[in-house]
């Protein structure tokens, strides 16, 4: 693609882009070598994600990527509402052992074989509040982890909410912005009607219990609560109770 301003030179490719080249894995690949500090350019080693790189530039890749590359997953686990969830796990643990050759989605990719070392470090990245369901992340990625966990983590959750009582007018701004709780005034929120009792809330933020906290504020009571989306990643068909590999195309 030919430069905006001619004359000007064009902008060194990203390094990321670079060991996609180089070694054949996705970007998202790259980009987690490149937040492990296993890439090394012209002997200096590289951990800012975004980095732009000279093409004559030296990379070196350290052992450790390829060995992380083939073990490595993270997965996707559609966790039934309490209402649908006889055997609702009590902890973290419990929550993974949930992860089963048996409880794999059958329209998952086949071509992505389950082993039991994919189980080995494999942790919740997030969580879902007790009375919640739908998406829960688990991987064995430190990068994934740090991305979605933590009440200051930025990516996007989306959640479908059935809610009852009525909401005062100007309730739908408040939700919006301008809530405080704990003290905290929270960031803004994209929400709107999905259907008479049915609302679509987009946070950027995760305090405990937020949004049933946030809906108490102005008279609902929340009486489902479904996490359908996290950064660029559906839950789409997945069905409750089973779980898929997250793909080489999808990141967070």
């Amino acid at each position: 693609m030919a430069s905006a301003h001619p004359g000007l030179a064009r902008e060194p490719p990203r390094l990321s882009r670079r060991v996609s080249q180089l070694t054949g894995c996705s970007r998202r690949e790259a980009d987690e070598w490149i937040e492990n500090g296993w890439i090394s350019v012209d002997g200096v080693v590289i951990s800012r994600l975004g980095a732009r790189v000279s093409p004559k530039a030296t990379i070196e890749i350290r052992d450790a990527a390829s060995k992380h590359r083939s073990a490595s997953v993270s997965i996707l686990f559609h966790k039934p509402t309490p209402a649908g969830d006889a055997l609702a796990p009590t902890g973290r643990e419990t929550a993974v052992g949930r992860i089963r050759a048996d409880n794999r989605w059958v329209e998952d990719d086949p071509a992505q074989r389950f082993v039991l070392a994919h189980l080995r470090g494999l942790a919740p990245a997030g969580a879902l509040d007790a009375s919640a369901g739908g998406m829960l992340v688990f991987t064995q990625e430190g990068s994934v982890a740090r991305r979605l966990a933590g009440g200051d983590a930025r990516v996007e959750k989306e959640y479908h909410v059935l809610v009852e009582g009525a909401l005062a007018a100007g309730g739908i701004e408040r939700l919006r912005h301008g809530l405080v709780l704990d003290g905290i005034r929270l960031r803004p929120a994209d929400v709107s009607w999905l259907a008479e009792d049915r609302l679509r809330i987009v946070l950027r933020q995760s305090l405990p219990r937020q949004i049933p906290r946030m809906c108490a504020l102005l008279g609902l009571r929340v009486r489902e609560l479904r996490c359908v989306r996290i950064g660029s990643v559906p839950l789409g068909r997945l069905p409750p109770g089973t779980w898929r590999y997250l793909r080489a195309d999808e990141r967070f």
